[in-house]
Parts: structure tokens; sequence; C-alpha cells
């Protein structure tokens, strides 16, 4: 950020007084520039023994496998936000479960919220994806998923799925586990 959003003087980055971390600071008009985490928002659905996986038509990771998900807008719950990312990148309707993954991924300022979803209808690619796919396990594309939270996520679905006991499972990516997907910045 170089402009203050509020009256387009140049900003300053430092730590505000009774802060802990630097912000954007608009010494003209005193405004605190606050950025916070943006919140991916998504579905693991699942039709019968199936699960349905979307080849990536955007970058990063083009070409690629993932689970329906997306960044959730302004005026919006985390389920409104997971159902329709499922519509527009999968063209399918979905009944969502319970949450079923929280993943921090603190470095580049996201979380992910993946919810648990049957399947409901058809599908098909939308605008964000090459091809749609329902896989059985031993047919997931394992090196060819886009993402470590999506790979998470399957992993804890997989181990679940024999109890048919599907609590939520939280925990945090960190660089290190990312690079295995974006190799070394």
């Amino acid at each position: 950020m170089n402009f203050c959003s509020q009256c387009g003087v140049k900003v300053r980055f430092a730590v505000p007084n009774g802060d802990d971390r630097p912000r954007y600071l608009c010494d003209a008009c005193g405004t605190i520039h606050y950025q916070n985490p943006r919140i991916v928002a998504g579905t693991l659905p699942v039709s019968g023994s199936k699960v349905l996986l979307c080849k990536r038509a955007i970058s990063p990771r083009k070409g690629y496998w993932t689970l329906p998900a997306g960044y959730m807008e302004n005026a919006e719950s985390t389920q409104q936000a997971a159902a329709r990312e499922t519509r527009e990148e999968a063209c399918a309707e979905v009944e969502l479960a319970n949450l079923y993954t929280l993943i921090d991924l603190p470095h580049i300022n996201q979380v992910y919220m993946i919810f648990r979803a049957e399947l409901v209808g058809g599908f098909s690619a939308g605008p964000e994806s090459l091809e749609v796919a329902l896989f059985e396990e031993h047919e997931i594309p394992w090196d060819e998923l886009a993402f470590t939270t999506i790979e998470r996520t399957l992993r804890h679905f997989y181990a679940d799925r024999p109890t048919n006991e599907f609590p939520l499972h939280t925990s945090m990516v960190t660089p290190e586990d990312r690079e295995r997907y974006f190799g070394s910045a």
C-alpha cells in the first residue's frame, strides 16, 4: 500500500501507538489501515463413496486438482461462501454438513475452512475449472493435488471414513510444508 484510501496521501508503515505490529498509517487523516487474513471457504463434496475434485483453470497451480474453494466475499457466511464456490467451480449444488478442516496459513495470511458436503445432482466444469470429476479413494491423483490444505483434508476424510465419525480437524501449514507444492520461492 502506497497511498491512503481515505484521503490519497502517501502512507508509512509503522507500529501505531498502543499496537504491537506495524500497519499502514496515514499521518494526514489519521487512518490506520488494518490488513487481515483472507478466509478461503470450500467443500469436500461426496457422492456415495466418491469425492468431487476440480482441475484448476487458473493460477496458482493451474492444471492441478483441488476441492472447490475460494475467497469468502463480504456479506456472506462461511457456509454461503463454501456453497457459492462449489457452484462456481463445479456447477454443483451441495448439502453442507459440519466444518471439517480449519487450516491456518499465517505466512500467506490465509485461513482455510472446508465443510463436508453431500453432492446433490450433477456437476460440470465452471469457468475456474478445466474439468471436474468424481474419484474413489484409490483414484485420487495425490501427486497432482494443488495445495497442502487439500491433501490434508482428503487424508483426514479417508482416515475418518471407516468409523463414519468426522470431527473438526485443525492444523497449520508452515512455509516448509508449502514448499512441497510451490518449491522454494
